[in-house]
């Protein structure tokens, strides 16, 4: 049996990151000194509801938006669920069109289903060709009646950046309004929602070395129903008491990724680049478009089933994914390969998703390629 020489190696960050040391000593330092509910009026909720100000404030400063458009919620599921369907169903008598991709997270394209099948939406799914989704194809698919366009930023899978300007743009003159999903993005790129043209936009804490359970929706005045009724917090748009502990943490994990935004950017380049020459004299592919952030890699190793290659990386102390679900433990077909090559393409059980973050080094992503290496030499 293959053992492990060296410290487990977790490359994996697309699905969710470490939380770092100064994330922990904020949310430990709320846990131990302010547990009040920001709703009280007394002393100890006016000190918590004087945070939560605060943390709402350095989101809304990552944004470069007024701090009354970040809607504080339990992470981008719930944040792409209350942008889609508080939007359409609030909005169902301009038109009951709306626009997203093939290649969407599943929060997105079950949100659509789930409005489709109980409120008779029609729903347009833009499929890549010849490997990418264009704002001409969204411009082709808009009809009078389209109220909402839904488009992640970077997809989870391949790391693809997808064409939000271009398709803002489009937008313009049109009455649709625009969410983008932008998980994969925050954190690590610089995203100022108003000057892109962006009406929403999701993201979640875990995936920038936050804490997992906690997220944003950034929204502007647009009418919405809620998903949640009872209290009348975050402006009376999500009744819940805030998770105070969590967006205590999301407030350091955004303040120290926009602190070395550009730094941590090109050191995952770097890291990515490294490990592409080490694969030297390895035959592999990789998927997805042309136009891509370094955090995410999906490659394929012709002839090498990827449900033995994760299986054998594990052994050998690697933590990497396929970039889809698992169920049962069988490894299922990824649907985001499945609409770039087809449901008959090798790729889809021939590919691995490897994801980067800042925290990862030089001699982790060395020693992955020589474990591929020897894998793959056998």
């Amino acid at each position: 049996m293959t053992t492990i020489t060296h410290t487990p190696i977790y490359l994996d960050n697309a699905a969710t990151t470490a939380m770092t040391p100064s994330v922990i000593e904020a949310m430990t330092e709320l846990m131990t000194t302010d547990f009040g509910n920001p709703s009280s009026i007394h002393s100890f909720g006016r000190q918590a509801n004087q945070r939560l100000r605060t943390y709402r404030q350095t989101l809304a400063q990552a944004l470069d938006a007024p701090s009354h458009e970040v809607i504080f919620t339990s992470g981008a599921t719930e944040s792409n669920n209350h942008a889609i369907k508080g939007y359409a169903l609030a909005n169902q008598e301009k038109g009951k069109h709306l626009i997203t991709t093939e290649i969407e997270h599943h929060s997105v394209l079950h949100t659509m289903a789930y409005l489709e099948d109980r409120f008779g939406f029609e729903v347009t799914y833009l499929k890549p060709q010849n490997g990418q989704i264009t704002a001409d194809m969204l411009k082709e698919a808009l009809r009078d009646d389209t109220i909402l366009v839904s488009v992640m930023y970077s997809n989870n899978e391949t790391g693809d950046l997808l064409p939000i300007a271009e398709m803002a743009e489009a937008l313009r003159d049109h009455q649709a309004v625009f969410h983008v999903d932008a998980v994969q993005a925050f954190g690590k790129l610089a995203l100022r929602p108003h000057e892109l043209g962006i009406d929403f936009l999701s993201a979640s804490a875990h995936k920038f070395h936050g804490p997992k359970g906690v997220g944003i929706l950034f929204a502007k005045a647009h009418h919405m129903d809620s998903l949640l009724h009872g209290g009348e917090q975050e402006e009376k748009r999500r009744a819940s008491t805030e998770n105070m502990v969590g967006i205590a943490g999301m407030a350091q994990a955004t303040a120290d990724a926009m602190l070395h935004l550009e730094e941590n950017y090109r050191k995952v380049e770097q890291l990515k680049d490294t490990f592409l020459a080490e694969l030297d004299g390895v035959d592999y592919y990789i998927n997805g478009s042309d136009t891509r952030m370094p955090h995410v890699l999906n490659i394929g190793f012709p002839n090498q089933s990827n449900s033995v290659l994760l299986t054998l990386l594990d052994l050998k102390g690697f933590a990497v994914s396929t970039g889809s679900a698992c169920t049962a433990g069988t490894v299922e077909p990824s649907h985001v390969l499945t609409s770039y090559y087809g449901s008959h393409s090798k790729r889809l059980a021939e590919s691995i998703r490897i994801s980067i973050s800042d925290l990862n080094t030089l001699e982790e992503v060395t020693l992955l390629a020589q474990a591929l290496k020897e894998i793959i030499g056998r």
